[in-house]
């Protein structure tokens, strides 16, 4: 009985785990939620083991249903991986590279690694997107670009592939003229609240809710990167910005670094940056080209 299990039944079984009903699990993987039932039934019938407790008005995974569900999802993805490597030789050299690329990538790599790849590949063109947070993932869950190059968005969807790639550091600063740039070591939280935080804010409804790294409820939210860094240079606000956007900069006075909390100004913090792609296409051999080439430039950055 154990060899007819089925890869779909696995799947039905992780579905109706993690959305936690039948019916939810329904409407998921676009099934009556009787055909969810009766699958997961005959699963637990060929495995002998009680996969969920259906006492309650939701079901339960029981005991052995945690023990089991880690093994399907191990089952799953390794399903997926062969599937899209079976999709990639199949498939062969893609039409072009298309591209999605976090604003907070430092864009001398970016060109660097589009130099390399054209070499290699001089006649697959190159299509690129520059977004920030969830703008940079919609279009590879949506199929406009094959790749993506994320990270401040620090969540991937499930239904992507993330690769690590690089750590981008970061610096907080102000202007000289700025408040917050003549209080001597940790700014505290109060002083900070005082005064207006500069923020980079998404095109897209994927982080609705959600703030990552915004510390004032005084804040003003923009949706250009350089709109930010002109902002912050005229003094207009303080904000966390990426270190290669700013060493000028910092070389030159025209912003000057400050301690938030238990960041050290001599010591940037990072944020770490991924290659994304829908689990069933990956990188074709362009594509893959190209990532190995950012790769080749993370000695700039901070290799992973």
């Amino acid at each position: 009985m154990l060899d007819a299990i089925t890869l779909d039944q696995l799947r039905t079984f992780i579905a109706a785990a993690e959305e936690g009903s039948f019916s939810a699990a329904g409407r998921k993987l676009r099934r009556a939620q009787s055909v969810v039932s009766q699958t997961l039934a005959n699963l637990e019938g060929q495995l002998g083991v009680r996969l969920f407790d259906r006492s309650g008005r939701y079901p339960r995974l029981t005991e052995q249903g945690q023990t089991l569900l880690h093994d399907a999802r191990a089952v799953g993805s390794h399903m997926d991986s062969f599937k899209a490597h079976a999709y990639s030789m199949h498939e062969g050299l893609e039409p072009e590279v298309s591209v999605v690329v976090d604003v907070m990538y430092p864009m001398a790599g970016l060109t660097r690694a589009a130099g390399s790849s054209r070499k290699i590949y001089p006649h697959t063109p190159l299509r690129l997107y520059v977004e920030a947070l969830g703008g940079v993932v919609q279009p590879v869950l949506n199929r406009t670009c094959r790749i993506g190059i994320m990270g401040s968005l620090p969540t991937v969807p499930d239904d992507l592939q993330a690769e690590p790639l690089l750590n981008v550091p970061f610096v907080t600063v102000v202007s000289p003229e700025h408040p917050l740039a003549k209080v001597r070591g940790v700014i505290p939280k109060a002083a900070l609240e005082e005064q207006v935080q500069l923020v980079l804010t998404d095109r897209t409804a994927l982080t609705e809710g959600r703030n990552f790294g915004v510390l004032s409820p005084m804040n003003w939210r923009l949706a250009d990167l350089g709109a930010k860094h002109a902002f912050l240079r005229a003094g207009l606000g303080w904000g966390h910005m990426p270190l290669h956007m700013v060493d000028e900069d910092l070389k030159r006075k025209r912003l000057v670094t400050i301690a938030v909390s238990s960041l050290s100004p001599k010591t940037p913090f990072v944020m770490p940056m991924h290659v994304v792609y829908r689990k069933e296409t990956p990188p074709g051999p362009a594509s893959r080209a190209f990532i190995s080439n950012l790769r080749g430039d993370s000695r700039l950055v901070g290799s992973r």
